[in-house]
C-alpha cells in the first residue's frame, strides 16, 4: 500500500476502503445505522449535487455533511466534475478554462470553478477532497486528450491554491486528492502524474474512463499513476468497484475506492456471493423460481442482517411483491460483501478476489 493508514477524526482506518456512493447524501434504501452495521468504515458525497440540491446554510446550520445526515463514519467528496462534464459534453453546457458552466433549466445558469468545487466541499466538511478535473472521454484522439490533461493540471493547481488558502492555519486538515486523466495514451498519464505530483497532493485518482479501445480494464494507466506519484500518497481508483479489479488495483498500491455498484447490483436484485471461480464471485439472483421454497441463506458465510435472519425464499418473497425491503435487505448484504472484501485485502493482497469466509 502507498499508505498504511486513512485517518478523520481520532480514528484510523487500515487500507484498503471501499466507500459507497452516498450522492445526494444517502445510499439509497438504507441509513446510517444501517451502513454502520455493515461495518463499512465510509462512504462518498457529490459537491454538485448537494451544491444544488442542499446549498450553503443547511451546511453552516449542521456544521457539515455528517452531522446533516447522522453519520459518524469517514466522509470522502468528489468534485463534481464528471456529472458537470457530461453534462457540458452533451450539449447543455460549455467547459472552458475558467471551468464548467451549464444550464439547469432555461433560465439558470450554474458556473463550477475549481475554487468554487474546493470552497463547497470545505463546507461539506469532508475528510478527502477531490479537485476538480477535465474528464478525458473515451475514444477521443490524441490532441483532444491532451487538451484536458492540461487543463486538469491547470485546474489542479488553482485548486490547491484555493485548498491551501482556506485551511491555512489549521491544525487537523483534510486530505486533498489530484486526478490524472489522460485517456489510453501512456505518456499524457504520466506526464500528468508527474506534474500532479509536483504540487504535493496528499494522494492521485486514476481519473477518466478505465476501458481500453478493446473494452478491457486499463491496467497499464493504473500502473503508470502508480510509477510516477508520491510513494507515501493515497492511490485512488475514482469510480471503481468490481470486487476483481479492485483486487488487482489494490496489489498495484491502490488505496481508495468508491463506485455505485454494490447498491445499484441490489436494487436490481443481484447480490454478491464468494465461489472458487476466476473472478472469485458469482451473482445471486433472487427471481429464479427455484428458490421458491428455498430454506437456505443467501451466504452461509455471511453476517449481515439479511443472511442472518432471512432465507432465500423470504427475499426472493419481498422481491416478488416489489416491497421495499426487499432492496433494504439486499443493499446491506452487498455492502457487507464490499467490506468483508476489504478486511481480506487489508490482510493478504491476492491475484483475485478472496474468499470472504
Amino acid at each position: 500500500m502507498s499508505r498504511k493508514f486513512f485517518q478523520f477524526k481520532n480514528k484510523k482506518l487500515a487500507l484498503p476502503l471501499f466507500f459507497p456512493d452516498a450522492t445526494k447524501a444517502v445510499v439509497r434504501s438504507v441509513d446510517s445505522q444501517d451502513i454502520i452495521n455493515t461495518k463499512t468504515p465510509g462512504i462518498l458525497v457529490n459537491t454538485l449535487h448537494l451544491y444544488l440540491d442542499l446549498g450553503k446554510k443547511v451546511l453552516d446550520k449542521f456544521g457539515g455533511i455528517g452531522q446533516f445526515m447522522n453519520w459518524p463514519g469517514a466522509l470522502i467528496s468528489d468534485s463534481g466534475g464528471f456529472q458537470v462534464m457530461s453534462l457540458a459534453k452533451k450539449g447543455s453546457g460549455k467547459v472552458t478554462d475558467e471551468g464548467v458552466s451549464f444550464h439547469l433549466n432555461k433560465k439558470k445558469k450554474v458556473l463550477l470553478t475549481p475554487e468554487k468545487s474546493i470552497d463547497f466541499q470545505l463546507k461539506l466538511k469532508t475528510d478527502l477532497l477531490v479537485v476538480l478535473d477535465d474528464f478525458t472521454p473515451p475514444g477521443v484522439n490524441y490532441q483532444t486528450a491532451k487538451v484536458t490533461v492540461e487543463r486538469t493540471i491547470n485546474w489542479a493547481r488553482r485548486s490547491k491554491e484555493e485548498f491551501d488558502k482556506q485551511v491555512e492555519g489549521r491544525e487537523i486538515k483534510p486530505y486533498l486528492v489530484g486526478v490524472v486523466q489522460g485517456g489510453i495514451y501512456p505518456d499524457l498519464r504520466k506526464e500528468c502524474s508527474l506534474r500532479l505530483a509536483e504540487m504535493g497532493f496528499d494522494g492521485f485518482g486514476y481519473g477518466g474512463w478505465p476501458m481500453d479501445n478493446e473494452g478491457k480494464f486499463d491496467y497499464q494507466s493504473a500502473q503508470i499513476i502508480a510509477d510516477n506519484t508520491l510513494k507515501d500518497s493515497f492511490l485512488y481508483g475514482l469510480g471503481i468497484g468490481k470486487p476483481d479489479e479492485m483486487v488487482n488495483l489494490a496489489k498495484m498500491g491502490y488505496d481508495i475506492f468508491d463506485c455505485v455498484l454494490p447498491t445499484r447490483d441490489a436494487r436490481h436484485g443481484r447480490l454478491y456471493v464468494s465461489d472458487g471461480g476466476i473472478k472469485g464471485y458469482k451473482f445471486y439472483t433472487p427471481d429464479k423460481e427455484r428458490y421458491y421454497c428455498d430454506s437456505e441463506a443467501v451466504d452461509e458465510n455471511c453476517d449481515c442482517l439479511l443472511c442472518k435472519n432471512y432465507s432465500r425464499a423470504y427475499l426472493r418473497h419481498l422481491f416478488k411483491i416489489k416491497d421495499l425491503t426487499a432492496v433494504r435487505l439486499a443493499t446491506i448484504h452487498n455492502l457487507r460483501f464490499y467490506s468483508r472484501v476489504m478486511e481480506k485485502l487489508q490482510k493478504d493482497t491476492s491475484s483475485r478476489v478472496p474468499e470472504v469466509v
